[in-house]
């Protein structure tokens, strides 16, 4: 309760959505139903907030009427990024309402941009950063014909999107022949000249701001050991398989489905920063 006018305190919980869902969204008929009965419990005043920006001066209207905004929106969703919702949050927290997460939050944590700033860590490796197509045209091919299989992954994405790992084939430069498998489900591995692929990629510096570099991991499919972080403490750890840049042939029986299980029940072979950057699609 608010002490001043013992009003609940009233929060927006937002999600992606048409006009349908906007317009019959209840606390109890979504996938944050459990979300909506935990406020609840505290005394606090949830309700349903379906975003799109066709309809964003209505989603504007409500958050400023709140207290305070949960957001679960995806980098990456049907086609469309978060670039006019980011900037509706920042009017919405600039004017009061307390924002979670904040988007230059998440600029500063929850983007691949973090593996670069903390590829100096006991967890980091050699990655590499591009800013823009003249870099990455300039520095990428000769680094794969010399470091082998890398993989890129754009700055904001989610579900494998923008993920891909990269084998060199033959030639040299440009004008060499790669195989490409991104981390998307079901996707497949193919065949293209390096410099058809790297113009597939330039649309990633635009939404996201740069390409993030790494070798690829031939222990990838021992998995890895995710932590889970609440606020300052570690709230548990998990083994996760992984099938993302596994091409399907090399998939084993273990590999069928990702799994998650109790720490002392694994043996990693790497260890993984998680958590810091679960809002946007890590």
């Amino acid at each position: 309760m608010d002490s001043t006018n013992k009003q609940p305190y009233r929060i927006a919980i937002l999600w992606r959505g048409d006009r349908v869902a906007r317009q019959a969204a209840t606390p109890h008929n979504n996938r944050f139903h459990r979300i909506f009965e935990e406020l609840a419990v505290l005394g606090i005043q949830a309700e349903p907030a379906v975003y799109d920006e066709d309809f964003a001066d209505d989603v504007l209207a409500q958050l400023l009427a709140a207290d305070g905004v949960l957001v679960w929106v995806d980098p990456l969703s049907r086609g469309k990024t978060r670039e006019a919702l980011d900037a509706l949050l920042r009017d919405v927290a600039a004017r009061g309402p307390w924002v979670s997460a904040h988007p230059d939050t998440i600029l500063k944590m929850g983007t691949k941009e973090v593996l670069y700033r903390t590829k100096h860590l006991g967890c980091g490796t050699d990655t590499r950063l591009y800013r823009d197509m003249a870099e990455f045209r300039a520095e990428f091919p000769p680094l794969l014909q010399s470091a082998g299989p890398r993989v890129l992954k754009q700055n904001r994405g989610n579900g494998g999107q923008g993920v891909w790992k990269v084998e060199p084939l033959s030639g040299a430069g440009e004008r060499s022949r790669v195989r490409v498998l991104e981390a998307l489900r079901a996707a497949l591995p193919e065949e293209v000249p390096l410099a058809e692929f790297m113009a597939r990629c330039g649309e990633y510096f635009d939404w996201g701001g740069c390409i993030i570099d790494q070798p690829f991991q031939p222990r990838l499919p021992d998995g890895m050991i995710r932590c889970y972080m609440g606020v300052d403490k570690v709230a548990g750890f998990g083994h996760q398989y992984i099938k993302a840049l596994i091409p399907p042939h090399a998939r084993g029986p273990g590999l069928a489905r990702s799994a998650t299980r109790p720490a002392h029940h694994a043996r990693p072979r790497r260890a993984a920063i998680s958590g810091i950057a679960a809002q946007d699609g890590r």
